[in-house]
């Protein structure tokens, strides 16, 4: 959009107005519910309703405001749910831990492998991958997770699970598939524990950008999408789905909605995270009717809606 386009948008267009406004923290002062209300009209075009959520999309925003079960912060932390999830699956599923601190200083590259993964707690997208230590930069790497660590990410969607995490750094051995290329993420969607489908995000680096693509829990692909594009590229099933299934299920038992994430490499399984509210809950589905199909298997605590 041109830049004379953007200002008139801006000028006529309160929703618009609004999205450009919250992403400089104009309305961080606001309440969750009422933010909430304004960010979904403005990016999904029709009201939230919170008195009787029928969507997938209203549903996440009524679980961010009503479902407030306190471990959820640890689930959502990168480092501590490790502990959690190890608790619960075994410690074989979980990507290894090199160190962990609160400042970027503190770091001693030294004690670190050639290869790692660098990634702030609290946050999505405080990442650094390093191949190879010898070509790292670091002030470019220093700079980006001092940034990341001033970012609260509650304020970005109201997710409140990651308005207490702890700001620290971690760094992981680094994962990669035997081409040495982006891995693929299985992203399991676990509702009251029983996974109902699972979405591929594959081609993340290629020219026209991430595809997403879901299946069903028989690996037939499922005939609509969710804000970005399925891939056109026949995505094979992968090993250990069944097994992946499985311990989705063990993870997010009682839990009314949560996205669980695995990779396999190499033919091992590996626990990637726990999402509660993929997109924010404000991205689209095409067609819509997948959106209230999708919000039908959310049963809501305390019998709110159906």
């Amino acid at each position: 959009m041109h830049v004379l386009e953007k200002a008139r948008k801006f000028i006529i267009d309160a929703d618009y107005r609004f999205l450009v406004l919250s992403s400089f923290g104009m309305y961080n002062s606001m309440s969750d519910e009422e933010f909430l209300k304004r960010k979904f009209k403005a990016t999904l075009g029709y009201e939230l309703n919170l008195d009787n959520p029928k969507s997938f999309n209203e549903k996440l925003q009524w679980l961010k405001l009503h479902d407030r079960n306190p471990k959820y912060t640890m689930m959502v932390d990168k480092y501590e749910v490790k502990k959690y999830v190890a608790s619960i699956i075994g410690e074989e599923y979980i990507i290894p831990t090199l160190g962990v601190w609160e400042r970027f200083e503190d770091i001693n590259f030294d004690t670190l492998p050639d290869q790692f993964v660098l990634k702030c707690t609290h946050d999505s997208g405080g990442l650094v991958i390093c191949k190879d230590k010898k070509k790292l930069d670091i002030n470019a790497a220093r700079k980006k997770i001092n940034r990341c660590l001033k970012n609260d990410y509650y304020l970005v969607g109201r997710e409140w699970p990651y308005k207490n995490v702890k700001r620290r750094i971690i760094a992981e051995r680094y994962m990669s598939d035997i081409n040495n290329e982006g891995l693929m993420d299985y992203k399991f969607l676990c509702f009251d524990g029983k996974v109902h489908g699972v979405f591929v995000c594959s081609e993340r680096f290629s020219e026209d950008g991430l595809k997403v693509t879901f299946f069903d829990n028989d690996w037939n692909k499922l005939k609509f999408e969710r804000h970005y594009p399925s891939s056109r590229i026949d995505i094979p099933k992968p090993m250990k789905l069944k097994e992946m299934e499985e311990l989705a299920e063990r993870i997010s038992k009682d839990i009314p909605f949560v996205r669980s994430d695995f990779y396999v490499i190499s033919g091992d399984l590996y626990f990637g995270e726990l999402t509660f509210y993929p997109g924010n809950g404000f991205e689209e589905f095409t067609p819509e009717s997948v959106d209230y199909e999708m919000g039908e298997l959310i049963k809501l605590p305390g019998g709110v809606t159906s």
